[in-house]
């Protein structure tokens, strides 16, 4: 960029990028008074475009999420499919529970299902068939399941990817322990594995999620019933099932807080605000790292936030203000903490655009060093940081005394 006329290379990129936004029905402000203040770059702009044409052709998911088995999530997505008939959708079955209760094998008796190939049989979907039949919405039950040798994919959420790139609607279920992240949390309270998974990233694609929220007694009473607990197992499975259940729904908000980002931002809205904290801390080599990131990760926890740390690059530094910069990073990777290097001239522009992009809710930094005259008559970095961060709480922190 040069006095602010793109060079070629960007130039062609914008050119891109405009004419895809122009074919959607998208309005462009190339630039304001010949600056490009609160332009977006062609990159941005891309993006942007890309989101609008998946969301205009892609089907839509929506996926009832269990804490454990035998919360009714088959008859949830039943129940669902058969509101959605009454409606005028057409819906069909692809796939459904081997085995399935009373309920459930009532609720099916009303859907056209498309059985599994012949060449494959059960658990595998046709997808051919469901191709060429095309539904509106396609019901498959039991997202995590792997499919026979010889399926075209391997696993059955990658068979729903196809279907939702061919504008075909899916409704799904699915365990909160067939999540692969989430598995080694859930095994240390269930203290059983299991072996079939989907990727968490796939689950986060989900256009809708809903927590099948049965009490937990209900739950309880099941397994007494089934005989898959004793009467003095309750206290600790009620308490397992307490726990599980407060993961799904902590899951399904963070889904729920990725849906909000994505359409704020489809809306031209750069700043998302997240459903939940999100705090950023700034490292520098002078500020009170300890205090700081310890005040920031119990936040954090208490409210089931996330904990993201930056370092804006700075010249010139000491071997000993690096030193104290790399000890400060390596405090924040032990805390768990999301860490990231930017780079840019102005730290205040640098940080604001992070915490934007990542929907960051506030924002920890130290104080300034800067004193004299010149601080009576412009604002230092961290008063900017105050009057730029609109919507951001800013938390400022005394300088670490123990640092010349």
């Amino acid at each position: 960029m040069h006095d602010g006329i793109p060079m070629p290379c960007e130039m062609q990129r914008w050119i891109r990028a405009i004419i895809r936004a122009a074919h959607l029905g998208l309005h462009v402000a190339i630039a304001r008074n010949g600056h490009d203040v609160g332009r977006p770059n062609p990159d941005e702009l891309l993006r942007k475009v890309q989101a609008e044409e998946r969301a205009k052709y892609r089907g839509r998911l929506k996926v009832f999420l269990g804490y454990a088995s035998g919360v009714g999530k088959s008859f949830r997505m039943l129940d669902e499919g058969r509101r959605r008939r009454l409606r005028g959708e057409d819906v069909v079955v692809a796939a459904i529970q081997p085995t399935a209760s009373a309920p459930v094998e009532e609720l099916l008796r009303g859907f056209e299902l498309i059985p599994p190939p012949v060449e494959l049989g059960s658990p595998a979907i046709d997808l051919d068939a469901v191709r060429r039949r095309r539904p509106q919405v396609v019901l498959i039950d039991g997202l995590a399941y792997e499919n026979p040798p010889g399926s075209r994919y391997a696993q059955r959420w990658q068979d729903v990817e196809e279907l939702l790139a061919a504008g075909i609607s899916v409704i799904s279920s699915i365990n909160l322990h067939h999540i692969k992240e989430r598995q080694p949390e859930v095994e240390a309270i269930r203290g059983k594995k299991t072996q079939e998974s989907i990727p968490e990233s796939f689950l986060r694609t989900a256009d809708e999620i809903e927590v099948v929220d049965a009490p937990a007694e209900y739950c309880m009473t099941k397994s007494l019933r089934g005989g898959a607990a004793r009467g003095d197992d309750i206290p600790r499975e009620e308490r397992q099932l307490s726990e599980l259940r407060e993961m799904a729904l902590l899951l399904a908000a963070e889904v729920v807080d990725r849906q909000l980002g994505d359409y704020l931002r489809r809306q031209g809205v750069t700043q998302v605000y997240g459903t939940h904290e999100r705090i950023l801390v700034g490292i520098t080599p002078r500020s009170n790292a300890v205090v700081m990131l310890h005040r920031a990760r119990r936040q954090a926890d208490r409210f089931h936030g996330d904990l993201h740390v930056v370092y804006v690059e700075q010249e010139r530094l000491t071997a000993a203000d690096q030193a104290r910069v790399a000890q400060n990073l390596e405090r924040a990777r032990e805390a768990k903490a999301q860490v990231q290097v930017l780079r840019g001239r102005d730290p205040v522009r640098a940080i604001l655009r992070y915490a934007r992009e990542h929907g960051i809710t506030q924002i920890f930094v130290g104080h300034s060093d800067t004193t004299g005259l010149l601080a009576r008559f412009r604002p230092n970095r961290v008063q900017r940081l105050v009057q730029e961060a609109e919507g951001i709480d800013v938390r400022i922190f005394p300088r670490d005394e123990r640092v010349p």
